[in-house]
């Protein structure tokens, strides 16, 4: 979208000018400054986070002092730069132009004011050239130093090929005689080989018994990468205001274990972003210290509000599940705004399942992760479709149906467990081929990993714990679906919430006659593979039972697995989708073919408060919402009704709605909504491609925040300066005589 100037007399417009748009200032002072200048009457009444969000001044209008260039992509103003340039007379010579930009008659005050500031902006303007003029008769860099500085640009350049590689720094296996090299030590061989100077000559002029680089300061260049490519992604969020804090699963780097943190928002080209900012080290902490932790990180270090954090999603797994599941709720009570809901890239199923704090669960989802982490390679995923069809091979239909479903990804879809359950007999098939490794083609640690999988399975309690999952997420599995579609299946989901309570409740209350039919079909499916039914042997231990019959057998899984999870998923669902984020989802009526499903019969306002204080106009909200729903109500045969908010955002008329457009801008963050770049993985699937291709010791935080947001393209002469103010060569050379060294030999 366009950024428009909103000086008097200057209709230059950002797409048809090579000049940088600059904000109006959010401090009150130095924005009313501008405003005067300018003299615009009509922007007097507003506020500066109004002026800031929707007006901006083109580079003409500022002393060219006042504007640095700090790399060939970005063009900022000095912190106390005002804006004197002006054209205030042109529109005198044609009376008759029409001008939406009113310019105010000055008075003799306003004058000596204006006089006065511009005398003091000229004195700062030449005091900053003094100074410049100073460090330009500083001696220039010695060849010494622009060669150190070439050295670096060469290291960063390396480091960042091996982050977007995802190679890891150390190599997989190294035998005696290589153990003082690594991945980036052989790259830092090659690069010299092939005929950089830079790192030469910085090699030749090193002594023969020193070291080249240390492991110290190898430390320091990727924190110096990793924090000027977060840095990049942060000025956007900024930027934009509004955010959700997405957290995934732990990650282990160094034995420790991490949580990485994303930041959905908007930027300023409308385009909704997820991106991986960090990840927090946490070492069993309660939940107070774990939002503590997260506070600290976001305001403290990367200069964020939480009063401006719109929502948040946690995929958690485990004994992780509980704590986040508390830390959500603690952050709402203190940032009310920040609704906690379901991440868009786990299915709503594998979410609930995932949450029930029920150890027979919890090892259902654990065997659930083994197993996908088994079939990511083509030979196991061979050996599965190999066992379908000779189980099925009186049912070749089926059979050919069930290998179809089950290809990569199949176990984090929304049906998973009805999956399972017709998959079972065949899965066991193959866990136990693989296990028997009849041609040898498979490595010990795998055939180790069938083994175990294979027990797992073959335990009673997890078959009856699978088929009561399956029957129970039946009731939500279409809500989940609509709830990752598109916009209009969204709002289809949030009006059939009650629907599917309904039908949990109904279940709720005839449990007797549902575990009834559900623990029969646990003892068919049992039966089928050979599975004797049976109690957990520390249940019968309490008890003191030596013998239960199969009676006593259906009363404990009742008690113990059907009642509990029936129950927690109602609970589930219930928290996940209070009142307040019922009504965020239904606000989703300003997306234009929702509206125009609705028969254009929408009441939006009813649910604007949940954002009313994010919205610029609020007092005009209805009279815009009614101009909104005319727009597109009376459209041309020919206009179509934008289907999605980025569509809609995309719009270049919406900026004339200025409070439809911040609703939509906070809509989108929402972490439910899933994100429309179907072209490029999201920053959780980089996040987990990494982890899958990366073994746990050859991790590395930096190069993982890295690889992820490869997109993002920093500068290095920025790099290279910020490590030459961080770590002055002469400090560095001191460290790496003190560290660890690592010795580079040249091939």
């Amino acid at each position: 979208m366009p950024n428009f100037c909103a000086a008097p007399n200057c209709t230059r417009k950002s797409t048809q000018s090579d000049l940088a748009f600059f904000r109006f200032p959010r401090d009150p002072e130095r924005c009313r400054i501008w405003v005067e200048n300018c003299r615009r009457a009509d922007l007097e009444a507003k506020t500066s986070d109004q002026l800031n969000k929707h007006y901006r001044l083109c580079a003409k209008h500022f002393d060219p002092a006042m504007v640095c260039k700090t790399s060939p992509y970005r063009t900022v103003l000095k912190d106390t730069a005002i804006p004197t340039i002006f054209d205030l007379t042109s529109h005198l010579k044609n009376p008759h132009t029409r001008h939406r930009k009113q310019i105010k008659e000055l008075t003799d005050e306003d004058i000596q004011r204006m006089r006065e500031r511009r005398l003091a902006s000229q004195q700062a303007i030449k005091a900053d050239k003094d100074n410049t003029n100073e460090a330009d008769n500083e001696p220039q860099l010695s060849t010494e130093e622009k060669e150190y500085r070439d050295y670096l640009r060469s290291l960063f350049e390396i480091l960042l090929m091996l982050a977007n590689q995802g190679i890891p720094l150390t190599a997989e296996s190294v035998s005696e005689t290589e153990l003082k090299s690594n991945n980036f030590q052989a790259l830092l061989d090659f690069c010299m080989n092939a005929g950089d100077n830079a790192l030469r000559k910085r090699f030749e002029s090193t002594a023969m018994n020193s070291e080249y680089l240390s492991a110290a300061q190898q430390s320091q260049l990727l924190d110096v990468c990793e924090n000027t490519v977060r840095e990049e992604m942060l000025m956007e969020v900024r930027e934009s205001r509004f955010f959700s804090l997405v957290t995934g699963d732990l990650v282990e780097f160094a034995g420790e274990k991490h949580l990485p943190l994303f930041l959905r928002f908007v930027n300023q080209q409308n385009v909704l972003r997820e991106e991986l900012l960090d990840f927090l080290p946490l070492v069993d902490e309660d939940e107070s210290v774990v939002i503590e932790r997260i506070e600290a990180q976001l305001t403290d270090r990367w200069g964020l509000s939480m009063e401006d954090c719109r929502g948040q999603g946690h995929e958690a797994t485990g004994t992780s599940t509980t704590k986040m599941k508390a830390v959500a709720v603690l952050l709402m009570e203190k940032y009310p705004l920040a609704l906690h809901m379901p991440c868009s890239h786990m299915a709503l199923n594998v979410h609930l399942a995932n949450n029930l704090p029920f150890p027979n669960v919890q090892i259902v989802m654990e065997t659930l992760r083994r197993i996908r982490s088994f079939f990511k390679t083509p030979l196991t995923q061979e050996e599965l479709e190999k066992a379908i069809v000779t189980h099925y091979q009186k049912n070749e239909e089926k059979g050919a149906a069930l290998k179809q479903m089950c290809v990569p990804g199949w176990l984090e879809q929304h049906n998973v467990f009805d999956l399972l359950v017709d998959v079972l007999p065949a899965l066991l098939l193959c866990m136990d081929s693989v296990r028997d490794n009849q041609d040898g083609q498979f490595p010990s640690c795998v055939a180790g990993d069938a083994y175990s999988i294979a027990e797992s399975l073959a335990d009673f309690e997890v078959i009856v714990t699978i088929v009561v999952l399956k029957n129970v997420l039946t009731f939500t599995r279409a809500f989940g679906k609509n709830l990752q579609g598109e916009t209009l299946d969204v709002f289809s989901a949030a009006n059939s919430l009650t629907a599917v309570l309904h039908s949990l409740n109904e279940v709720n209350d005839n449990i007797e006659v549902y575990h009834e039919f559900w623990y029969e079909e646990a003892v068919s499916v049992a039966s089928s593979v050979g599975i004797r039914v049976s109690v957990p042997r520390l249940f019968l231990r309490k008890q003191r039972a030596a013998d239960m019959g199969e009676s006593q057998a259906e009363l404990y899984f009742k008690e113990y697995v059907t009642v509990p999870v029936i129950r927690g998923v109602m609970q589930e669902v219930e928290d996940m989708f209070s009142d307040t984020n019922l009504k965020a989802l239904k606000c989703l009526t300003l997306v234009p073919a929702v509206m125009g499903q609705m028969k254009f019969n929408t009441s939006e306002e009813n649910y604007a408060e949940v954002y009313r204080t994010d919205l610029p106009n609020p007092d005009t909200l209805p009279a815009e919402l009614h101009c909104w729903r005319i727009k597109w109500k009376h459209r041309g045969k020919e206009v179509r009704l934008p289907t999605t908010i980025q569509e809609t955002l995309q719009l270049p008329d919406v900026k004339f709605f200025p409070n439809v457009n911040a609703f939509l801008k906070v809509l989108s963050t929402l972490p439910v909504l899933k994100l429309e770049d179907v072209k490029n993985p999201t920053a959780s699937h980089r996040l987990r491609a990494y982890l899958e291709n990366v073994p746990s010791k050859r991790r590395n935080k930096s190069l993982a925040v890295l690889h992820v947001n490869a997109h993002v393209k920093p500068d290095l002469d920025v790099m290279v300066d910020q490590y030459c103010r961080l770590y002055p060569e002469d400090d560095a050379e001191a460290e790496d005589a003190a560290g660890d060294e690592i010795v580079t030999t040249v091939v």
